[in-house]
């Protein structure tokens, strides 16, 4: 069977877009690990206070990415906001390496740093304009090897940054390494991004910018972005349980940790390239199904674990079904105001905030009620709960809830 991929990823928008793409994982990945120690242990901010700030950042970025999104959908052309939201990037970051007070962290985590997290959504929603006449097959395909660079990027960058700070006396120059990552794909966009001629302008004006966002809360569209945030919930919930499992019920090192994750997120870079060409095959939901199902049962084991090997033995399970949650539930968001581009892409960071903010409630619910296998377990119950609830919906052949 000839393997047609290679034609769409020459696609130059398709192709920019992937590099800019990792530019901007590159960012997140070489300061996220590095944050709290910068925000908590370097500028003096409490933990209360922190946990508020990165809080509060994650609903500002949500309402951004909705508004920006919107609007570029109503420019019909996306390239301009994604300019201008890299500008913030730069200055963000760059204002925390070069300005280290507590002031300038808080207002650039919670004010200016979100609205370039508006990024990720337009770089999605572009891609998305530019293969929407193509079979829906192949633009999950495409939006897979789309989020396979960002999970690139976390394999190779936050390692790469810690031996390169190794022995400095400070973290801060993280920030410097990803507002010239900002710059790169700045660069990227204004020089390789191919315009939008006028006569090739997206043309959405069936509905007001404000009835256009008043689209997003209604009940055929939100109960399934809330199915969809019980799954990658999951996600979440491993995040937290499973370094306290490895250093409590596992028995291992704190060295594990960062192995693990390293083995997991290069697999996940793996399995997304191989899954495209199962969901052409099979379809994008009976896929996510399936690495739903392989999730639960990760989340499942990763509870029973105790001892180290337990859990090396599940990275295999875990980057496969992880493949699935990060990758598929784009379309399927994006699908569901399929002709709005914008605003369908932003439905991804909303439901980033709210698979956080389920994880969160999932694993203190655990741990009231047990031990953080417990918390593991449950986590794995909420996820087969959304996999029914999208079955029960949408059937294995989603359709477009717009």
């Amino acid at each position: 069977m000839a393997f047609h991929i290679p034609d769409v990823y020459r696609h130059p928008t398709v192709r920019t877009s992937m590099l800019a793409i990792f530019a901007f994982g590159f960012s997140g990945a070489t300061t996220s690990p590095y944050q709290s120690v910068v925000g908590i242990r370097e500028l003096g901010l409490s933990d209360g206070a922190y946990s508020a700030i990165m809080a509060s950042a994650a609903a500002v970025n949500v309402l951004v990415s909705l508004l920006v999104g919107n609007f570029a959908d109503r420019l019909g052309e996306y390239r301009r906001m994604m300019l201008i939201v890299c500008l913030f990037g730069i200055v963000g970051f760059g204002a925390i390496y070069l300005v280290p007070r507590q002031a300038v962290f808080v207002g650039a985590a919670l004010l200016v740093l979100p609205v370039y997290g508006a990024l990720n959504s337009l770089l999605f929603a572009n891609v998305r304009a530019v293969t929407r006449d193509m079979p829906s097959e192949t633009i999950a395909e495409v939006n897979s090897g789309v989020r396979a660079m960002i999970s690139l990027s976390w394999v190779l960058v936050p390692g790469l940054t810690g031996v390169l700070l190794a022995q400095s006396p400070t973290m801060l120059p993280a920030y410097l390494f990803a507002a010239l990552a900002v710059v790169a794909c700045l660069g990227l966009i204004a020089l390789a991004m191919p315009k939008v001629e006028p006569g090739e302008a997206l043309v959405i004006n069936h509905l007001s910018y404000w009835a256009a966002l008043a689209h997003v809360l209604s009940p055929r569209i939100a109960v399934r972005v809330f199915a969809v945030a019980l799954v990658t919930g999951m996600l979440h919930v491993n995040g937290v349980v499973q370094p306290l499992i490895v250093v409590g019920p596992a028995r291992g090192q704190v060295s594990d940790i960062g192995v693990l994750v390293g083995i997991v997120a290069l697999l996940e870079v793996a399995f997304i390239l191989v899954l495209g060409r199962i969901v052409r095959r099979y379809g994008a939901m009976p896929v996510l199904a399936a690495g739903t199902g392989l999730y639960v049962l990760y989340l499942v084991l990763l509870g029973l674990s105790s001892a180290p090997w337990h859990l090396y033995a599940l990275t295999l399970i875990s980057g496969a079904g992880a493949a699935a949650l990060i990758s598929i539930p784009i379309t399927y968001l994006q699908d569901l105001i399929a002709d709005r581009p914008g605003l369908g892409s932003a439905l991804i960071s909303v439901n980033m905030f709210l698979s956080a903010g389920l994880g969160a409630l999932l694993f203190a619910l655990g741990t009231a009620v047990g031990t953080y296998s417990i918390a593991s377990i449950i986590g794995g119950v909420a996820g087969a709960l959304g996999i029914l609830l999208l079955i029960l919906l949408d059937g294995f052949r989603p359709r477009s809830a717009a």
